[in-house]
């Protein structure tokens, strides 16, 4: 979220740990943009999302990763998170403002671990239907993702392994 917000030369004013999760989440995004089965899986969500489809599989796909935690992250996502929001605080100074405002929001209602259940995914949504510029249908997105969970689900188990290899092969070995 904070590499969405880090725009021109605001790069360089962060620390290197900071400049490299930036770089990291830029390699993470064009990958993810350029891989063809999230462009096959995002294509069948377009009916219902549009040109935010891509958007909408992007949280699709964090909902599998939070479910699916024990497999593919390190240690329990909770505690995962906690570490995440800390690393946040710790380092507000440096964030965007943009950043510096979703945060405390990030932070109260646990956003990383409530990807797990489809009750927070659908407070996300409502949020991203109310700020985004055109029509999205956001609102619908936890509906649609319940008709389509087997193949979203499948998509993103296919995806995961070439993902993690394309991060360690870039040296960041971190998945």
């Amino acid at each position: 979220m904070v590499a969405d917000h880090v725009k021109g030369q605001m790069l360089d004013s962060l620390p290197e740990a900071m400049r490299g999760g930036v770089q990291l989440h830029r390699l993470i995004d064009s990958f993810t943009d350029s891989h063809p089965l999230v462009k096959e899986t995002a294509q069948t969500l377009t009916a219902d999302f549009g040109k935010y489809a891509p958007v909408v599989l992007d949280i699709y796909f964090d909902h599998f990763l939070a479910i699916g935690w024990g497999r593919h992250g390190h240690g329990d996502l909770t505690e995962f998170a906690q570490w995440v929001y800390r690393t946040l605080l710790n380092n507000y100074g440096y964030l965007p403002p943009r950043s510096r405002r979703i945060v405390p929001w990030m932070v109260a209602q646990n956003w990383l671990a409530g990807y797990a259940n489809l009750r927070d995914l659908q407070r996300v949504f409502n949020g991203m239907n109310r700020r985004a510029s055109f029509v999205s249908g956001m609102d619908k997105a936890v509906d649609v993702l319940l008709e389509h969970y087997i193949m979203v689900g499948n998509a993103f188990e296919q995806f995961w392994p070439d993902l993690r290899l394309h991060v360690n092969q870039s040296g960041h070995n971190i998945l």
